[in-house]
């Protein structure tokens, strides 16, 4: 039998992921050591009072029905938690809306707004969901360049007019995936005034907003005056609060843009799981000693691995937020051939080209590994000699 798919699903590729993971598999095999720096997995638990009541929460016979979609008090559990980190005023019951993770909006989402051929402006480097995303709703992707001279902020001033003119949506993402840069207030103040001219969707991806170091404080899209008439932010506990395989994320904003959104997710899923909604809503309501440890186990790491790889002569710049190193790569190298030698030293880092073309020279490092292995993974680049060989 002949099996073919859709248009849409033929530009997927196999993720590079998967391919790194297999030559991690491989060399495992060989019962050679791994130290794996890839995929940005926290490999950290969730707070224990959380799972206390996530564990009490399951044993509840009643529990177990379907959710159909975020209860009262996880939306209050948002609304407070705005309220309390970023000053923004949120509506429970309209203003926030529960995903299942925040890749699950992030890739539907184009989808709801985008009709086919329509462009949506997206980060080059970006987060691989985006891409996806656009492809799935066969519209047409737009690459905002991230480069190092710009402080990795897009110049909406290089976004020719007749593109702003067709453009649907934006998303940004800040403090960033592969790329930590921070977004300053300027910034988003003309991203709104952008947005307003030419009657664009803002999108902003806020999963690391409690990852951010040396005292600094992260800014919410939200937190700008006009923000809602333009835009919604997409926030998730994966990362803030080591929740990532419960799958819990949701979507604060623009009124009319999360009742559509609502619309399209009622028939997509039931809702996330009940116990998992109580836990979560207990996270947020009370985790600021927890986030300050977690960003502080962070911030120890990301200093040890930045200042380790300089003493071998790997100068990278220090991040000032995320569980990632966009660490720029020695001269002569290509991303992907770099990543591959590293592997064969023992260590597993991802290609900044699989985020996009601007991201070739790069390779990103995720933080998600107790101290001691970093230390260990530093030892194994400097006995590998890679830095030391030219290309």
């Amino acid at each position: 039998m002949n099996i073919s798919v859709s248009e849409r699903v033929r530009v997927f590729q196999t993720n590079v992921f998967s391919e790194l993971f297999a030559y991690k598999k491989q060399r495992l095999e060989q019962g050679l050591e791994v130290i794996d720096l890839s995929v940005g997995s926290p490999d950290l638990p969730p707070p224990v009072y959380v799972m206390e009541v996530l564990a009490d929460a399951v044993k509840d016979p009643t529990q177990y029905g379907y959710a159909l979609k975020g209860t009262d008090e996880f939306h209050e559990a948002v609304a407070h938690y705005y309220e309390k980190r970023f000053s923004v005023l949120l509506d429970p019951s309209k203003e926030i809306l529960q995903l299942m993770g925040s890749q699950d909006g992030l890739v539907h989402l184009p989808m709801i707004f985008a009709d086919p051929g329509d462009l949506i402006l997206v980060p080059d480097p970006g987060y691989t969901a985006y891409e996806a995303g656009v492809h799935l709703a066969s519209a047409t992707l737009y690459p905002m360049p991230l480069k190092k001279e710009n402080q990795f902020l897009p110049c909406l001033r290089e976004i020719p007019e007749d593109v702003a003119k067709k453009a649907k949506m934006m998303i940004l993402n800040f403090p960033g995936n592969p790329v930590p840069a921070l977004a300053t207030k300027e910034f988003f103040e003309e991203v709104v005034q952008f947005a307003k001219k030419y009657e664009i969707i803002v999108v902003h991806d806020f999963a690391y907003s409690e990852l951010i170091f040396d005292e600094k404080k992260g800014i919410s899209f939200l937190e700008i005056e006009g923000a809602k008439e333009v835009g919604i932010e997409f926030n998730s506990l994966s990362k803030s609060f080591n929740l990532a395989g419960a799958r819990i994320g949701y979507i604060v904003g623009n009124e009319k843009m999360i009742e559509e959104i609502a619309k399209v997710k009622s028939n997509l899923d039931y809702g996330t799981f009940l116990p998992i909604q109580k836990a979560a809503a207990t996270a947020l309501k009370g985790g600021t000693e927890f986030l300050h440890q977690n960003r502080k186990i962070y911030e120890r790491r990301r200093n040890i691995l930045v200042e380790g790889l300089s003493s071998l002569g790997w100068h990278v710049e220090k991040p000032s937020a995320t569980m990632f190193i966009w660490a720029e790569i020695p001269k002569g190298w290509r991303s992907k051939e770099f990543a591959l030698e590293l592997i064969q030293a023992g260590v597993v880092v991802t290609p900044g080209n699989a985020f996009g073309v601007q991201g070739e020279g790069y390779v990103r490092i995720a933080l998600v590994q107790p101290e001691e292995k970093l230390k260990r993974a530093i030892e194994l680049i400097d006995q590998s000699g890679i830095l030391q060989r030219k290309r």
